[in-house]
């Protein structure tokens, strides 16, 4: 055996071992706490399961705060831990993180339960990113109920024994997006003017379902022309609209160069904040005060 070939193997033998012990160390740590591993594509849903799972589950986030979902790569480290998870909850739309990486996921750990969590929900429409199908399907409440109740089933379906427990935390968390989407109907019934700009198109659930207008900068999910701007610009004099709304996740200066032809501001609303139920209050009182 040539010493370039003894090496070669060595390191393979390395590498299984590391992810051996990996792989045992999320098995004993599992044990220890007695939760049950789950992990999610994006922040919003990491609430989601808490609020199902309470403190039976331990929840990973595979795209973190600030990332981008349409961009992001998944770290080794973050592939090595899905073996702790016993389930995976994935979106369910042509996010581009999920269709990069969704075969990979499943071959890590084949024995996890995938959730989709866009299951009974219908996805034509509002805006386009891929196919007619808006990826993100949780930036409207009355989605994040199918959402919830999907990744109930799915706990159900893990851990049987705690089913009373998991459907009376569904139960309670559904009182509270009911709540939220009281609150989000109310606080913008009587708005003067109905559309607002938006760099990057993630809240078109949120204008379907209470009567709202997107009106994107970005157009599918690529920088926009200068006849694109000039018409936003234009539609926005006319419209008398004056604020223009940027993800964190994106490069504000687009949106401040179209805030600054029409004499206003630029406002940040965040679609993957993690704290879902209080994120999204703040992101429609900030659309209420815009469109008032």
């Amino acid at each position: 055996m040539t010493a370039h070939r003894c090496t070669s193997v060595a390191l393979a033998l390395v590498l299984f071992a590391g992810l051996a012990l990996s792989t045992l160390s999320c098995a004993v740590e599992q044990e220890q706490t007695g939760k049950i591993g789950v992990t999610v594509t994006a922040p919003p849903q990491a609430e989601f399961v808490e609020g199902v799972g309470g403190d039976k589950v331990e929840v990973a986030v595979m795209v973190p705060p600030g990332a981008d979902p349409h961009t992001y790569a998944a770290t080794p480290s973050q592939l090595a831990a899905l073996s702790r998870s016993r389930m995976y909850a994935k979106v369910g739309t042509p996010i581009e993180f999920e269709l990069t990486y969704m075969d990979k996921i499943a071959a890590v750990n084949s024995a996890m339960l995938f959730v989709d969590c866009s299951k009974g929900m219908g996805l034509d429409g509002p805006g386009s990113e891929e196919a007619g199908m808006e990826p993100h399907i949780w930036t409207s409440p009355l989605n994040a109920k199918v959402m919830v109740r999907n990744i109930c089933d799915g706990l159900v379906q893990v851990d049987p024994a705690n089913r009373v427990y998991y459907e009376q935390n569904r139960d309670n968390y559904l009182q509270r997006l009911d709540a939220l989407g009281s609150e989000t109907r109310d606080k913008l019934a009587d708005v003067r003017e109905r559309a607002f700009i938006v760099y990057h198109p993630a809240w078109g659930y949120l204008a379907r379902d209470y009567d709202l207008e997107q009106i994107s900068i970005e157009v599918e999910g690529k920088e926009p022309s200068a006849q694109d701007i000039s018409r936003i610009i234009d539609e926005a004099r006319e419209r008398n609209i004056k604020v223009v709304f940027a993800s964190p996740q994106f490069d504000p200066r687009m949106p401040q160069v179209v805030a600054d032809e029409i004499g206003g501001t630029v406002e940040f609303i965040d679609d993957l904040a993690p704290t879902y139920i209080d994120n999204m209050r703040a992101v429609v009182n900030k659309l209420a005060q815009a469109m008032e």
